[in-house]
């Protein structure tokens, strides 16, 4: 392929990430340093770096920052280990095992507002966890600021943990027999095999897996959001504390979302520095 066939392959794609990636960034940042409000958004006003100053001074978005981090670290460990847990399951199964992944891949078919408005419902007045919950103890069930995060989290890993089930089962599936078959003739047990040989297979994956894991534990905002909406801000990651500063009737500062815009892909960036060096040290590895 000569040079000119190559631009002309290119470039469509090279147009289409600047459309949809530099120029929001770059606007994201420029509006960063205005001072804009939803209600009068023909008058932007240069602050510079007022608006992350304000931000950087707001006990709320440390609140986020410190529960989006508690979030991240609660979820994909524990999702990863509940994925491989119940792909190794699914491994041995023969027999109906269709059935079981598709039973066990319902929550992550359905949308997340969907699936957080049937597991809320579930602890709401009358519903089954809250009607069992009061035949036990005697009191009703009521959601509140000490226990709406931990409700989160067990949501969120119900509803993330198919992804990790689907991609492990899948990297089993490429396990070749005859390492298991040397592996029974000299003797080890599950353990072992899980230990030396199975988790080393899919090492990789589970690399990839928590990278996704991460991302989209970072940027979480529609089952928090329902099952916090304005309350229990305590209890807001920084996606949804940002969309209620900068889209709030009561608060609207545009330029004060994007500047939290801003860090949080900063903020990603970091969290995602161990993982993109573990990839970038895997590759050169078997370059090598």
């Amino acid at each position: 392929m000569n040079r000119r066939t190559f631009w002309w392959f290119t470039l469509p794609s090279v147009f289409v990430m600047l459309a949809l990636m530099v120029f929001p960034l770059m606007t994201t940042i420029w509006l960063g340093f205005q001072r804009l409000l939803l209600r009068d958004l023909r008058n932007p006003e240069w602050v510079g770096f007022g608006n992350y100053s304000e931000v950087l001074s707001d006990a709320e978005f440390w609140a986020a920052l410190q529960f989006t981090l508690i979030f991240i670290v609660s979820t994909v460990p524990i999702q990863m280990a509940f994925g491989l847990a119940v792909a190794l399951l699914l491994d041995k199964v023969g027999k109906g095992r269709s059935i079981y992944m598709a039973a066990l891949l319902l929550p992550f078919i359905v949308t997340p507002v969907v699936g957080t408005l049937v597991v809320k419902d579930l602890f709401e007045r009358g519903g089954l966890l809250s009607w069992l919950f009061e035949v036990f103890t005697g009191d009703a069930f009521a959601v509140t600021a000490g226990n709406v995060k931990w409700l989160i989290v067990i949501q969120s890993i119900w509803y993330v943990m198919p992804f990790a089930m689907i991609t492990f089962f899948a990297g089993l599936q490429s396990l070749p027999e005859e390492r298991l078959e040397a592996s029974a003739i000299d003797g080890a047990g599950f353990w072992r095999n899980l230990w030396h040989i199975k988790i080393p297979h899919l090492r990789t994956l589970i690399v990839f897996v928590g990278l996704i894991a991460v991302m989209d534990a970072y940027r979480v905002y529609d089952s928090v959001f329902v099952w916090t909406g304005n309350r229990f801000t305590d209890a807001h990651t920084l996606q949804v504390y940002n969309v209620r500063v900068a889209t709030a009737f009561d608060i609207g500062r545009l330029g004060k979302g994007n500047a939290i815009a801003v860090l949080n892909v900063i903020g990603i960036f970091v969290v995602l520095i161990p993982f993109l060096w573990r990839t970038y040290k895997d590759q050169v590895s078997e370059r090598l």
